[in-house]
């Protein structure tokens, strides 16, 4: 498994994961081309040339960043890669000495909210209704640097 950088090319490649793992709640073609043209900081993680994964950090200024998705094929869950994927962006965020990183996860997804914990993030608050069009909840967790 390797990880490198997110470019336009691999934008068809992860949408199909966007729709399986995401359902109504995916995100567009645009909005990766716009989180991309805004130069955020975003990888995929590659096995057999294959992206079998993805993960955005948008760094807001010195004082905060934010892990904007991260993502895994579901046959490729469970094999450390969404872990993989939080230690590139959590270097990319000591690396421009940003104090503290957050990020929002579905209120009901308790395997991603156990990830974020071994990494030192802490719930904050909950904003309430966040996913459309299934009004879930979003658990927003932060970590200091």
């Amino acid at each position: 498994m390797r990880i490198e950088r997110f470019r336009w090319w691999h934008i068809d490649e992860v949408i199909p994961m966007e729709e399986d793992l995401f359902g109504p709640e995916k995100w567009s073609a645009a909005m990766f081309w716009n989180e991309l043209a805004q130069g955020h900081h975003y990888v995929v993680a590659t096995r057999d040339d294959q992206v079998v994964g993805y993960a955005g950090l948008s760094v807001v200024d010195r004082e905060e960043s934010w892990v904007q998705n991260i993502a895994v094929r579901r046959d490729a869950q469970r094999l450390g890669i969404g872990r993989a994927l939080l230690e590139d962006l959590l270097a990319e965020a000591a690396r421009q000495n940003v104090r503290k990183t957050l990020l929002e996860v579905a209120i009901d997804n308790h395997p991603a909210q156990k990830l974020y914990a071994t990494y030192g993030f802490e719930p904050v608050g909950i904003r309430r209704g966040y996913y459309q069009p299934s009004n879930t909840d979003a658990l927003v967790m932060m970590r200091d640097a």
